[in-house]
């Protein structure tokens, strides 16, 4: 008996306690707070996303048997949060006209949603005059054929990102990248201050990075291989444009940091 009268009495003079919190105003913690940190919820905040990148061979997957080739699209992933699912259409050879004449980016906008991403970059098949099915003019054709994906990814709610094109392994005497692309680049970047649109310039990126690495270390991040040093590539292989492993990481090092430069929402799937 003595036992129930003083459980009864903790009771009573818990639910007074209760009582006063109440009256005086003083907050409740909800269950779900009780023992969880501020910053436990970061990972829950961040909702399921895709980002879709659209580009050439430099951005693309590559098979096994084509190993050490390796585009920055297909290792981006890695740099990201799981919330964050990457969809690289890049294919190689394309160029911001092909690529929609041949009804790839329609697959992409059949697909993408609101709240999305669309990471853009073309500009070295574009260059190539002596083919019409892909050769764009930098402040005409190929500003109208990058508009199309701009609008395209809008129109679904989601948000494109212009890419300007990774320079290419070309050190000149002065122990400068030479410029490649620059028409091309200054026409995406003009279009993005025109259409209020996200620009990475990975062209002034890469060549920051190559001028700092040096022309011999920067050759190792591309494609060229002595004969015997893949199976892949018996007879060897020099390539200035396409990427190794190591390569296409660091370009998409570049990538992610340009991402975080923007202070988009994308940034938050970042990855320290």
């Amino acid at each position: 008996m003595l036992t129930m009268n003083r459980a009864a009495g903790i009771t009573v003079l818990l639910l007074i306690l209760l009582l006063w919190m109440t009256g005086c105003g003083i907050p409740m913690m909800e269950n779900e707070q009780i023992g969880t940190s501020k910053n436990s919820n970061t990972e829950e905040a961040l909702r399921p996303i895709t980002v879709y990148l659209v580009g050439d061979s430099t951005v693309s997957d590559y098979p096994d048997n084509r190993a050490p080739r390796a585009g920055w699209g297909q290792v981006i992933g890695t740099m990201l949060d799981k919330q964050a699912t990457v969809r690289n259409a890049a294919s190689s050879g394309r160029s911001s006209k092909s690529f929609i004449e041949e009804g790839k980016l329609d697959t992409v906008l059949q697909q993408i949603s609101e709240g999305d991403y669309l990471l853009i970059q073309f500009g070295h098949n574009d260059e190539k005059k002596e083919d019409e099915t892909r050769f764009t003019e930098p402040n005409t054709t190929y500003k109208s054929f990058l508009k199309q994906y701009i609008e395209g990814a809008r129109k679904k709610g989601a948000t494109p990102i212009l890419v300007t094109p990774v320079e290419r392994n070309g050190f000149g005497a002065n122990g400068k990248i030479k410029d490649s692309h620059s028409l091309y680049t200054a026409a995406m970047k003009s279009l993005g201050n025109e259409m209020n649109v996200a620009v990475i310039d990975l062209t002034a990126k890469s060549k920051a990075l190559f001028e700092q690495l040096g022309s011999e270390t920067t050759k190792e991040l591309f494609l060229n291989l002595q004969p015997g040093q893949s199976p892949n590539y018996p007879e060897g292989v020099k390539d200035n444009t396409h990427f190794q492993q190591r390569g296409a990481m660091e370009i998409a090092k570049l990538v992610v940091t340009g991402v975080k430069e923007l202070n988009l929402p994308l940034s938050r799937y970042v990855l320290n």
